[in-house]
Order: C-alpha cells, then structure tokens, then sequence
C-alpha cells in the first residue's frame, strides 16, 4: 500500500525544526593578518574562550589573512551584518573620523605603558563613535612600536626622498609626504608581494609585520623610530550584541577583557621573537641617527598637530585625559 504525506507521523517534520532551536549560534571573524600572527592567535583563543563560556551556543569561525574580507572591507563588514564580528586596525578609517586615529598620533605613546593610558583616554569617545556607526568595541590589543625599513642606509630625511613606502593609514601617508616618500596604499597580507614587485620598497611598520612580510627577502635596514603603536580591535555588530541575553554578553565581555590582558603579553613576545628572527636574517636592527631622529620629530609634531585640530573637541578631551594618566 503507498504511504502519502499526510500518512507520515508530524513529529517527522517537527524534529528539522526542534534541532534548529538548538543549535549553536555560529559567528563569522575576518581578520587581516596571518594565521601565526599573534594578533590571530589571541583572536583564536578568545574565540575558544565564547564558546566555553557561553557552553557551545556560540561558536566563532575565525578568517585569517583577509580570506573572507579583505582588511580594509572587515569594518564594513560587520557595520551591514556580512560577518557579526571582526578584527580590524581601526587607524586606516581616520577618514571617516579623526578618533580612530588617536594610537597613531606621531611619538606621543611609544612604550606599552604609554599605549595603553591612551587607549583608555581615548575609550569613551571610541565608544561613542562606533555605537553611531552600529558596532561595538569589545577589546584591542596594540602592535609594537612602529619602525621603519628600507633596502639602504639612511641617515637622514634627505635620504629617503623618492622611496615608496607603504601606508596603512592617515598618519604613515602623511609623514610619506612630509618626507619626500611616495605612499602606496596596500594591505597587509599584499607587503610580500609589493615588495616582490617593486611597488614598494620600504615599510612603516612593526617587527612583527616586517617578520610575517619576511622582509629580508628585499628590505636590509630596520630603524626602530618608535613612531607610534597602532591598535588592532576587536569589533562586533550592534545588532548582533543587543540581540544576546545578558548572561552571554557577560561571558562575552570576560573573554574580551581576558583577550585584552592576554595580548598585551602577546605584543611584547612577538616584539622580541620578531626582532631576534630580523637579526638572524641579516637585517640590521639600528636606532636612527641623533639627525635623522630629530628630524622625524619635528615632522611628527606637524602632524600631531593636524591630528589635534581635526580631532576638535574631542581630541583635546583624549589628550587632558591622557595627560592627567
């Protein structure tokens, strides 16, 4: 005898929709560096830190390297709702408001220290400005102090007139030109392959990223300026973290404070390793030059200083905090 559809008990059609209700929340994480990068590997392990502390209702599937969104399209990213979580260099958006810009300010905050009481003077209006722009920030880790490499020996601004150099964000691009430098604009995952190509042949980066670029393989020369340290943060989508119950909002918020601490740590390790990786690869790690460091001084304070009037009130209300650290 045929069964018919109607014959078939309904608790076979029910059971599709009674696993649905409880399977896990699944999240998307782009992400613009490496896999061994440690700013994935902290990324990774605060994602393993949600699932525990949430038991499994959420998961987060981390993409490294830009494999789902390209760096400078991860922001975007998760504003729409195409990925509900993602870590970005928040200081390659400054032209959408000077805020995002504040850990980039030339030679104001370059020990660990000095990062992270700017990081905390520059939290509430961060927080300000993201919630305007439909996201939330749940932590941030900063990079080691930003240096510079080159192919050749350079003792002064005059040396590196006509060098291309890549730029990340507002402030290397401004400095690009006040030193004569050509910026070329490229993500992180593309340096290897600038380099490679010739469309750059200098950096304005950490160790770190000059490890990961393995910039050996054309840049010889690594000056540590301490220009700034830039800050990676970790961003989720408003609607997304609004939707959650509070108890998952808890767990999420220890992981990130857990996330924040743990990458602190992390930054300086990888400072070391990168440094010791640099030397034994024949790049010669020097401080720059008593001239060359002056000279790169005056040119930070001119862009500080366009930092300061763009930045309006704001600005100035980070820097008195900052100040009274």
């Amino acid at each position: 005898m045929m069964i018919t559809k109607t014959a078939i008990p309904s608790f076979l059609f029910l059971a599709p929709l009674a696993g649905t209700a409880i399977a896990a929340e699944t999240w998307d994480m782009p992400t613009a560096y490496p896999a061994s990068n440690f700013q994935t590997i902290n990324a990774q392990e605060f994602s393993s830190c949600v699932s525990k502390g949430t038991n499994g209702d959420i998961i987060i599937l981390l993409h490294p390297n830009g494999s789902l969104f390209k760096g400078n399209d991860i922001k975007r990213a998760v504003q729409t709702g195409q990925a509900q979580i993602g870590e970005r260099l928040l200081s390659s958006h400054e032209n959408e408001n000077p805020i995002f810009g504040t850990d980039s300010i030339p030679f104001i905050a370059t020990t660990y220290e000095d990062s992270v009481k700017l990081y905390q003077a520059a939290r509430p209006e961060l927080d300000r400005v993201l919630d305007g722009q439909g996201l939330k920030l749940l932590y941030s880790v900063p990079w080691p102090p930003n240096g510079m490499f080159f192919n050749k020996d350079v003792q002064s601004v005059a040396d590196m007139a006509g060098i291309k150099v890549r730029a990340y964000n507002k402030e290397s691009a401004r400095i690009a030109a006040l030193t004569g430098m050509t910026p070329v604009s490229l993500e992180a995952a593309e340096i290897s392959q600038g380099m490679a190509a010739g469309v750059i042949n200098s950096l304005m980066t950490s160790s770190v990223t000059g490890k990961d670029s393995r910039v050996w393989e054309q840049l010889n020369h690594f000056y540590q300026v301490k220009a700034w340290m830039p800050r990676n943060y970790m961003i989720i989508n408003k609607g997304v973290w609004t939707a959650l119950p509070k108890e998952k909002q808890d767990a999420v918020l220890d992981c990130s404070a857990k996330a924040e601490a743990a990458g602190l740590e992390k930054s300086k390790s990888a400072d070391d390793e990168a440094l010791t990786a640099l030397r034994a690869n024949s790049v010669n790690v020097l401080p720059p030059s008593d001239t060359f460091a002056a000279e790169l001084t005056k040119i930070g304070l001119t862009v500080a200083k366009e930092w300061t009037a763009n930045a309006g009130d704001a600005g100035t209300n980070i820097m008195n905090r900052y100040k009274a650290k």
